[in-house]
């Protein structure tokens, strides 16, 4: 439990500090929050025209209502963490995998719902907007990281630490 619970922390601090290079910046975070923003309004139109996107802003062409999507908005801190609890965590490989692949998905989908929600209640309420996207959205998207990892974590068979325990003894039959 230690040793996940210091790699988890170094890989923490690594990734957050690489995705604050300009290389990242450029190269993952920017395109990461543009699609977003694409995704977001491609789904928003087969209901609602007159929505456009701009790079990381989704605006109504409507009433000109626009929310750009910012740091600590687009879902990449959420996966960080993700990312860092799976791969500190000792499983196999093909099991990190496949969980980062689903787990990703699962909380970029939620963060696809929180962008939409958000777009609305900011029009519908501001007052509401502002602490949905402050209290409620911050904390489900945690919490979806959390519960991604937790049901992961039970389904996933553990490699055996070399530092652990003993194995016990083989158990002989008498007779």
């Amino acid at each position: 439990m230690v040793r996940f619970f210091i790699l988890f922390v170094v890989l923490l601090a690594v990734l957050f500090g690489l995705q604050l290079t300009p290389w990242a910046q450029q190269w993952f975070v920017l395109p990461w929050t543009s699609a977003l923003a694409s995704l977001s309004t491609s789904i928003v139109t087969l209901f609602d025209g007159n929505i456009v996107a701009d790079g990381k802003v989704m605006r109504s062409t409507a009433n000109g209502f626009a929310v750009s999507i910012e740091a600590g908005c687009n879902g990449v801190e959420a996966t960080l963490v993700l990312l860092a609890a799976m791969l500190a965590f000792p499983a196999p490989w093909k099991h990190k995998v496949i969980g980062l692949v689903v787990g990703i998905l699962a909380v970029q989908l939620l963060n696809v719902l929180r962008v939409i929600s958000l777009f609305y209640l900011g029009q519908w309420n501001y007052d509401v907007f502002e602490w949905a996207h402050l209290y409620v959205w911050q904390a489900l998207i945690m919490l979806d990281v959390l519960v991604v990892w937790l049901i992961w974590v039970r389904r996933v068979p553990r490699v055996e630490d070399s530092h652990g325990p003993p194995a016990a003894p083989p158990a002989f039959a008498a007779g």
